[in-house]
């Protein structure tokens, strides 16, 4: 007598093997123990971080990271639509319904009769009335109701000030931005100088929300500066070890004036790589 294989491996590949896969480790019966145990609360984390693995590997152009990125991201969707379906709240096609439609919706150039007859910007700024009128129907009336808090801080400002700027409250002129700029470091060495511990967190917010406006005006996205800065910081500094290395000693048994010279160092060959 042949043995039953296990319905998993011979289940039809792809997403229906996943969701299979996903509602057998969160069988409350024969399911893992720690995938049982989860909540939204628990798996959310996860899911930023595969989000950013994702794009780590986009900015390393490393295609076979990105597939495998790609599929942990897809997991935490699977992982939540699951919780989801057991709660009674929704199903993961409800999910890939609920995207479907709204992409049919928003573009009616395409799967509609709207002419495709426009430039870039005349769709985004029809993108953007058609989501201001969905914000309406959920009761968003304000123009930053839906921003979510859940974002990093750096991307919510970015947003925040997009999200404002649409109605018409933003600086016209850049020189004025960078005006906005030089205050906000007075009032931080301000702060400083009076030693008021508060204050100072206050007014460095201030002014990494104004250097984000900076990054806004000059079409930057501050986020990618900000890893090209991490990249470029960590390259220098791996060059320090291993110059440091080649003499049997690490940073910690060196000078910050020869760690600054070994910087130095870094910074030229590194300008000599890009001519």
């Amino acid at each position: 007598m042949t043995e039953a294989k296990d319905p998993i491996h011979t289940h039809a590949r792809g997403m229906p093997q996943l969701l299979e896969l996903m509602r057998r480790l969160r069988d409350r019966d024969t399911g893992c123990p720690w995938d049982i145990e989860q909540t939204f609360e628990t798996i959310a984390p996860y899911t930023i971080e595969e989000a950013y693995e994702v794009a780590d590997a986009i900015e390393k152009a490393d295609f076979s990271a990105l597939k495998g990125e790609l599929g942990d991201l897809l997991l935490q969707v699977v992982y939540h639509g699951q919780m989801a379906d057991e709660a009674g709240h929704f199903s993961f096609d409800d999910v890939a319904k609920a995207i479907t439609d709204k992409m049919i919706e928003r573009h009616p150039h395409v799967f509609g009769t709207e002419s495709r007859d426009k430039t870039a910007e005349d769709q985004t700024r029809d993108w953007e009335k058609v989501k201001a009128a969905e914000r309406a129907q959920t009761g968003a009336n304000g123009v930053l109701d839906d921003v979510a808090l859940g974002l990093p801080a750096l991307l919510r400002a970015l947003k925040l000030q997009k999200r404002a700027a649409r109605v018409g409250f933003d600086w016209t002129d850049i020189d004025d931005v960078i005006a906005k700029l030089n205050e906000e470091i007075a009032e931080l060495q301000d702060a400083r100088a009076q030693a008021d511990d508060d204050a100072i967190e206050e007014e460095f917010g201030d002014l990494l929300f104004v250097m984000v406006n900076v990054a806004r005006h000059m079409k930057i996205d501050p986020e990618a500066a900000l890893r090209r800065a991490n990249t470029k910081f960590v390259s220098r500094f791996q060059y320090i070890e291993t110059q440091l290395e080649k003499s049997g000693r690490s940073p910690q048994d060196s000078s910050l004036e020869e760690m600054d010279k070994l910087w130095e160092q870094a910074k030229i060959q590194s300008k000599d790589v890009r001519k």
